[in-house]
């Protein structure tokens, strides 16, 4: 049976559905590389002036947070917190600006948090469990249905 135009997603969906998981996808990559190899991580973390918890911190934060964007699930507190994340990394970590690739990694810092913020303000789209869950909610808290 064919499906009809009306009840499939609207292409702009589709197109924000494939947006998420791109922007999601590196910060999935790096959480799962820095939780694989945990020892050289903490090292790494400890070289920059930072401990442990916050190696562990970041990430929970790349993971779960990447997770959240990729479904749709609460995705604009996930989009706001790698943001916030992104500008972050970008002032504390990469403003040697004499190195080109400093300046590469400072910029692709403000695109994606660019990215997530322009995630914040849309949503997730129609092909998200937010979506799904705006639909099955009646009743919903005002705040719930703000997040989502």
């Amino acid at each position: 049976m064919m499906e009809s135009a009306s009840s499939r997603p609207p292409l702009a969906d589709i197109i924000l559905l494939l947006g998420r998981l791109l922007l999601s996808l590196i910060f999935l990559h790096e959480g799962l590389s820095l939780a694989a190899n945990l020892t050289a991580t903490i090292e790494i973390f400890e070289k920059l002036g930072l401990s442990a918890p916050i190696a562990f911190a970041t990430i929970a934060l790349q993971i779960s947070a990447g997770l959240s964007v990729a479904a749709g699930f609460l995705s604009r507190l996930g989009a706001l917190a790698l943001a916030l994340f992104c500008l972050a990394t970008a002032f504390l970590f990469h403003t040697n600006f004499a190195s080109q690739n400093e300046l590469l990694h400072f910029e692709k810092d403000l695109a994606i948090a660019g990215g997530m913020f322009a995630l914040v303000a849309v949503g997730a789209g129609s092909i998200s469990v937010d979506h799904l869950l705006k639909r099955r909610a009646g009743n919903m808290h005002p705040l719930l249905k703000a997040i989502l």
